[in-house]
């Protein structure tokens, strides 16, 4: 009889994961995160994944200026909940809710890279962003082993335009020229610290929200034996 962990290994083994359930953190969480790109700054479309199915859907058109500057995705098995927004609330001096996705992750390399696919990213800061009075935190990081950014272990360490240029996105992204006040706001740009205790609670977050269901996978299979 196979143990639960041998099971979930042969589905993972058989079957594509989802990126946001099936694919792992790593085991290194968090000074090292798995991440899976969603955008490239070649994109002239902002690509989401699909909660259900896993695949990338195309979220809007980038029907302005907007270009993101560094490939941009998520972190898998991590959730902005009760616990992400709590610590926005603390720091922000606000009233905040979690926005329901997983956690945002930017990552900074000078290697040309496609979406759909998964890095090992060193988090180094993040961007405390509420949109519309939501937490949504965009945690900032490099390629692990990257020629030019694989050195940095702190925000601080990366160039301020670099920074700006992350920021002026994000701003800016989601603002119609015409349509008033933008929706995005960044409290605070932080470091290393507070983006592992971003994730930490990205992660609890998660388990709180969706760690049964490996456990109801196991069961299923076991009743199918």
């Amino acid at each position: 009889m196979p143990t639960d962990d041998e099971l979930r290994r042969a589905v993972t083994t058989f079957f594509q994961p989802h990126p946001w359930h099936g694919v792992d953190i790593g085991a290194r969480a968090p000074d090292v995160v798995t991440a899976f790109i969603e955008v490239v700054p070649t994109d002239a479309v902002k690509y989401e994944i699909d909660k259900t199915s896993g695949l990338l859907r195309v979220d809007r058109p980038q029907k302005y200026s907007n270009i993101c500057p560094t490939p941009y995705g998520m972190v898998p098995r991590t959730y902005c909940g009760e616990r992400v927004a709590a610590y926005a609330s603390q720091k922000a001096g606000r009233d905040v809710h979690g926005d329901g996705d997983p956690l945002d992750i930017c990552v900074l390399t000078t290697a040309h890279v496609t979406g759909n696919v998964l890095m090992s990213a060193v988090p180094i800061g993040g961007l405390r962003m509420l949109d519309n009075g939501e937490a949504d935190d965009k945690i900032v990081a490099v390629l692990e082993g990257d020629a030019a950014y694989g050195g940095m272990r702190d925000i601080a360490d990366a160039p301020d335009a670099l920074i700006d240029r992350l920021r002026h996105y994000f701003l800016t992204y989601k603002q119609d020229p015409d349509g008033g006040p933008a929706p995005c706001e960044i409290t605070h740009v932080y470091g290393r610290d507070e983006a592992h205790e971003v994730i930490r609670r990205s992660q609890a977050d998660y388990d709180a929200s969706y760690g049964h269901l490996t456990d109801q996978l196991v069961r299923f299979l076991r009743g199918r034996s």
